[in-house]
């Protein structure tokens, strides 16, 4: 129970403070927390929650990344549900306490791309395939791997909320999309948020294996 715990805090705290500081910014209308204050705050809170949980769960806090990693060898099939199940059950509860807390938002953080749905998952799926890309290639799927592994994805997450967030809000996690969807209403282009992350993190899979199959793959495969 450790590990779905943790995926559930995890998750819980990522959603809370990242669409929590896009909540702010959206009430006050930017003036206190600029889109760079967003996404600083959305690479903070990732790399602290791997810290705080990369030995026990792994750190996923990401259906993608979960599904990746299982898809690589690197992580049991049968966990997946499991994990999936707290990582939802956290980010809805970010979300309601947001609700709460806030009741003056209309979106609570939720992802509505301000271009063209296709546009927008292509977008998505470019950003994760570098997301899982990164964070593959910096742990084993359940054990983050060495000091750097928070800094590395961190960095990455806060590197693509910085200049795709405009665009698509950087979601990257199935997860963190449908939780402010469910509080706010906002459903519309839900689909992609939840069908490009998943695509790009198994692309990231295959192109690892290509040029570093050791590493993509626990059983050489």
């Amino acid at each position: 129970m450790k590990k779905y715990i943790s995926e559930l805090i995890g998750t819980f705290s990522l959603v809370f403070c990242g669409t929590g500081a896009m909540t702010v910014s959206e009430i006050t209308g930017g003036a206190d927390l600029t889109h760079v204050g967003v996404a600083i705050t959305w690479g903070l809170i990732v790399m602290a929650m791997i810290y705080s949980f990369g030995e026990i769960s792994g750190a996923h806090f990401n259906p993608a990344v979960t599904i990746a990693f299982a898809y690589a060898k690197k992580f049991s099939w049968k966990e997946v549900p499991k994990y999936i199940v707290a990582q939802l059950i956290g980010a809805v509860l970010a979300s309601c306490i947001l609700w709460v807390l806030f009741p003056t938002s209309e979106y609570y953080g939720a992802t509505i791309p301000s271009i063209d749905p296709w546009r927008a998952f292509i977008l998505e799926f470019l950003l994760t395939f570098f997301l899982m890309l990164t964070i593959i290639n910096v742990s084993t799927g359940s054990k983050e791997v060495g000091v750097m592994a928070g800094i590395a994805i961190g960095g990455v997450v806060l590197l693509e909320a910085m200049f795709a967030g405009p665009m698509t809000k950087a979601s990257m996690n199935p997860v963190r999309s449908i939780a402010p969807a469910l509080v706010s209403g906002h459903l519309e282009h839900l689909w992609l948020y939840l069908l490009a992350p998943i695509l790009g993190a198994l692309l990231a899979v295959v192109s690892c294996k290509l040029v570093k199959d050791d590493n993509c793959c626990d059983d050489g495969c």
